[in-house]
C-alpha cells in the first residue's frame, strides 16, 4: 500500500462511493462525466489494490459485497478528510485547493457554464472542479446535495430544509408545436387547448416536469405522453418531427417548431444554485459559488 494517496488513487475513490451511490456503471459514468470502461478500469485497480472484492456485477447493475459495505464508509471520510487537508494548506497559504462536486443539468446550458468553469480553473489549478449529473433530474440532484455526494447543485425545484438556493435563472413557460399544427397559427394557447394533443416530455423528477405536473393535475388534466426524453433540449426535435407537442421553458433551442405563448398562469421555471445550509464551507466550494453567482 502506498505511504500516500496519489491523484489517480483520489479519482479511484470518487469512482468506487458514485458507483455504490448509483449501483450502476452507465449513471456513474455519466455524473462523474467519464467513460463507462474509465470508471470499469478505475475500480479494477481499485479491488487490485485492496486485495478485495468490493462489488457483485450484473449486465445492468452493481451491488455492494461485505468488503464495499464496510470500506464505503471510510472512503468517504478520506474524501472529505482530503477536502478538509488542502483546504487547510490553502489557509496557510499554498495557494486555493480542493474539490468541488457540482450538480448540473444535462446538455442544458442555462448560462455559460463552461466559460466560468475555464476561468476558474485558469485562476485555480489546484481545485478539482467536478461536474456531475442525475438521472432524475433536479430531484436526485437535491437528494444528492442533501446526502454530502455534491456540494452545489443548480436545480429547478424548491429546495428543502437544511438547503439554502439562490435563483440565477428565470424563464418562462412556452407550448411547443409543429410548424404544421392546426394550432401554429395562433398567439397564444392555454393548457386546456392542448390537453387532448400527444405529449413530449422529459422524464419524471426535472424540475419542469415536476411543475408542469402539479399545475396539469390542479386543472384536472390527464395528458397522453407519446415519448420521454432523457434530457430538455432534445424536446423539441421530437416536437418538429411530429411526434407531439409539448410545454417547456423558454430556454431551449426551438428551431423547427412554432413557439406559442401560454394563457395560463403557470410559474416561471427558475433555475437556482443550491447549497447545504450550515457549517463552515471550505473556500475551495465557495470561491467557484462565488464564481457561479457572479456570472449570472
Amino acid at each position: 500500500m502506498h505511504s500516500m494517496i496519489t491523484v489517480m488513487d483520489t479519482r479511484m475513490l470518487e469512482y468506487f462511493v458514485t458507483v455504490a451511490d448509483e449501483s450502476n456503471l452507465t449513471r456513474a459514468a455519466e455524473r462523474l462525466f467519464v467513460a463507462q470502461s474509465t470508471v470499469s478500469a478505475g475500480l479494477r485497480s481499485l479491488e487490485r489494490e485492496l486485495g478485495v472484492r468490493l462489488f457483485e456485477r450484473s449486465t445492468k447493475a452493481v451491488s455492494l459485497l461485505p468488503a464495499g459495505e464496510a470500506l464505503l464508509p471510510i472512503a468517504r471520510d478520506v474524501l472529505d478528510g482530503i477536502d478538509a487537508l488542502l483546504s487547510t494548506a490553502n489557509e496557510s497559504g499554498l495557494g486555493l485547493r480542493g474539490r468541488v462536486r457540482v450538480g448540473t443539468f444535462a446538455a442544458l446550458l442555462v448560462f455559460d457554464l463552461p466559460g466560468v468553469l475555464g476561468r476558474f480553473r485558469r485562476d485555480h489549478a489546484g481545485v478539482d472542479v467536478q461536474l456531475m449529473t442525475s438521472a432524475t433530474g433536479s430531484t436526485g440532484l437535491l437528494d444528492d446535495l442533501l446526502r454530502g455526494r455534491l456540494d452545489l447543485a443548480f436545480v429547478a425545484l424548491p429546495v428543502p430544509p437544511g438547503l439554502e438556493a439562490v435563483p440565477v435563472v428565470r424563464r418562462p413557460f412556452v407550448a411547443l408545436v409543429p410548424l404544421d399544427h392546426p394550432l401554429a397559427g395562433r398567439d397564444e394557447v392555454s393548457l386546456t387547448d392542448l390537453a387532448d394533443e400527444d405529449w413530449i416530455d422529459v422524464l419524471p423528477g426535472f424540475g419542469n416536469r415536476v411543475q408542469l405536473d402539479a399545475r396539469l393535475a390542479e386543472l384536472g388534466i390527464v395528458r397522453r405522453l407519446s415519448a420521454e426524453v432523457a434530457d430538455l433540449p432534445s424536446v423539441a426535435s421530437f416536437v418538429a418531427a411530429g411526434v407531439g407537442i409539448a410545454v417547456v421553458p423558454d430556454a431551449i433551442d426551438s428551431a423547427g417548431c412554432r413557439v406559442i405563448a401560454l394563457s395560463d398562469d403557470l410559474p416561471d421555471w427558475v433555475v437556482s444554485l443550491a447549497v447545504r445550509r450550515g457549517g463552515e464551507r471550505n473556500r475551495a466550494i465557495q470561491a467557484f459559488a462565488d464564481a457561479l453567482r457572479d456570472a449570472t
